[in-house]
């Protein structure tokens, strides 16, 4: 089962619901954390109840520090007995990290990018850019490239049988068109396809003499319509190269720069939440050294790894909500608390006993 094909449809299905591919991811990341809103206030619960249970924690790893064994049995004991999973908190995340590959491996794929990869959001130019791209002019019989490109059947597709010419003509397959050698800025590039590739007819294979292609640079997004030959049962085409042109998108930078924001703000939120708990030292100052490390650490790696445009809007959006349930999630969970606050309250107070003076005869 192709699981990207699969986000790609899902993906047009929202187009054609909201109106915008933009409109569909968030659409999607809507989706996705209502669906994870249960596990979401699971791991809440979980990370509350891992700083209220702190420094009970603490006080059996120092007890039996010199006892791995029975440390261990003690702290599965004192899970038990307080009902507490320290793998909770976990789960949304380990379960949303396919959801960010699929999407990932859904807006650079050649399905994407030939349906949607042009579409722009609001500042967003393109939803399949990265923050450093390369850039070709298409359509001047040209192809801009460098080491490692890859490239795909785009559009349109026309076929010279003889004099007769047949428009639109399908190819089984986007990953059809091959590369033969190296590819090498200002030496041509070969590309070659099966005959077997075309959708046609047995009897008209035979009379196949050339075809007129739009090839796709799926790394630059370069287009080019290339004259392929027959040669046996092969179409083959020879294409003049160049070197690409360097690019820097500053709306991918800005979306990376307001995902880093989001991070801050959903960990200060979460922090000013439990500020009424009491923690351990040494745990609210790594929690707060994590909280400014964190943002910083994906900056760079973002910057550093070719993340789409559409991708950075989904975890743009996800930490609103994330920020949004939060806020939810700890009203619910300090309205809980002081139920329970109440009910144990109740049940210290002792109605008083009336008594009674009972006098003795005196002799």
């Amino acid at each position: 089962m192709d699981f990207t094909a699969l986000t790609v449809e899902l993906l047009k299905l929202l187009n054609n619901i909201t109106g915008s591919y933009g409109l569909a991811i968030i659409a999607l990341t809507i989706i996705v954390r209502l669906c994870l809103w249960p596990l979401g206030v699971s791991q809440q619960r979980s990370m509350r109840a891992m700083q209220i249970l702190q420094p009970k924690m603490k006080q059996i790893q120092e007890r039996y520090k010199n006892d791995p064994q029975t440390m261990q049995r003690k702290m599965m004991e004192f899970y038990k007995e307080h009902k507490f999973n320290p793998m909770s908190g976990c789960l949304p995340l380990l379960i949303q990290m396919p959801i960010f590959i699929l999407l990932y491996a859904a807006l650079i794929s050649p399905q994407f990018i030939q349906e949607a990869g042009n579409s722009h959001f609001l500042f967003i130019d393109r939803l399949d850019k990265t923050l450093r791209g390369s850039a070709g002019n298409s359509y001047d019989n040209v192809f801009s490239v460098s080491g490692g490109d890859k490239f795909t059947i785009y559009k349109k597709v026309t076929v010279f049988l003889g004099d007769e010419e047949l428009d639109n003509v399908k190819i089984n397959s986007k990953n059809a068109v091959k590369v033969q050698g190296d590819i090498t800025a200002g030496q041509p590039v070969d590309f070659k396809i099966n005959l077997d590739d075309f959708n046609l007819k047995y009897d008209q294979l035979d009379k196949v003499t050339s075809a007129n292609i739009e090839i796709q640079n799926i790394k630059t997004r370069e287009v080019e319509t290339v004259k392929f030959d027959r040669r046996d049962y092969i179409m083959a085409a020879s294409v003049p190269t160049d070197k690409p042109q360097s690019q820097f998108n500053l709306d991918v930078l800005i979306l990376i720069l307001l995902f880093a924001g989001s991070m801050i703000a959903t960990q200060k939120i979460m922090m000013a939440a439990n500020k009424n708990v009491q923690q351990d030292p040494m745990q609210a100052q790594m929690q707060k050294m994590m909280g400014t490390m964190m943002p910083l650490m994906i900056i760079f790696m973002f910057v550093i790894a070719p993340i789409p445009a559409g991708v950075l809007l989904y975890l743009v959006v996800s930490n609103i909500i994330q920020i949004i349930q939060t806020i939810v999630i700890n009203k619910q969970l300090e309205a809980e608390d002081g139920a329970k606050n109440k009910d144990l309250s109740n049940a210290k107070t002792i109605n008083p006993i009336e008594t009674k003076t009972i006098e003795t005869d005196k002799q």
